[in-house]
């Protein structure tokens, strides 16, 4: 059983790689090989609208056409079991790595024909982390719960499960003194990382054993 994440955040070593980290644990803990892909270190850009993978008689087999550093890890991705997806929110969305990376791993699966939605023959199960400096009340006020469902939707395309897992209110900076950022109150972010991070981490482990477990 094969797993690939996918840390879309460009700190290889905070809150949503940290969460990432852990689910591989758990998908671990079923045996599975496990992988993980940081997106920044990459070069990439978003789709092209070449529309090669639309041509018929094209020869891409699910695979974005456009040859750079992702071409290799679409090719490993659309042969694995589960695909776990990170990333923080940034101006009420996921990052634009993560975005492109969507564009440029789903479009070429999705089809125009009558009748059918996706052209991928197997099933893939997926994870999507996201980790996001606003509390839960104030992600609800803002309805980020549609980009989290509209993502999940998309990722049913491989045909598996799709499971979606929230952080929030998490720990920026590593001495908010340095900042301006009047608004955030230190003391509590402080107790958020202490109290709530540990159990999101358990859940991100949880998540890696259940998803793994399904296949």
């Amino acid at each position: 059983m094969n797993v690939l994440a996918v840390n879309g955040s460009p700190r290889k070593n905070e809150n949503t790689a940290v969460l990432l980290q852990n689910a591989l644990r758990g998908a671990e803990e079923n045996g599975a090989e496990t992988r993980l892909v940081n997106l920044y270190e990459l070069n990439f850009k978003g789709c092209v609208s070449c529309f090669a993978c639309k041509r018929k008689g094209s020869n891409c087999n699910g695979v974005c056409a456009v040859r750079d550093d992702l071409k290799e890890v679409f090719e490993y991705a659309v042969s694995c079991d589960v695909i776990l997806l990170g990333s923080p929110i940034y101006f009420g969305n996921v990052t634009g790595e993560m975005r492109s990376f969507l564009e440029r791993l789903l479009f070429p699966i999705l089809t125009y024909n009558e009748g059918e939605r996706s052209i991928f023959q197997g099933t893939i199960s997926s994870g999507f982390i996201y980790t996001m400096n606003v509390p839960k009340d104030i992600m609800e006020k803002i309805n980020y719960d549609a980009i989290f469902k509209q993502n999940q939707q998309l990722l049913q395309l491989f045909h598996g499960s799709s499971e979606i897992l929230l952080s929030n209110d998490t720990y920026q900076f590593h001495d908010y003194s340095k900042y301006d950022a009047s608004s955030i109150d230190e003391s509590h972010k402080a107790k958020v990382k202490k109290e709530q991070f540990p159990i999101d981490c358990q859940n991100a482990f949880d998540l890696g054993v259940r998803l793994t477990a399904a296949n």
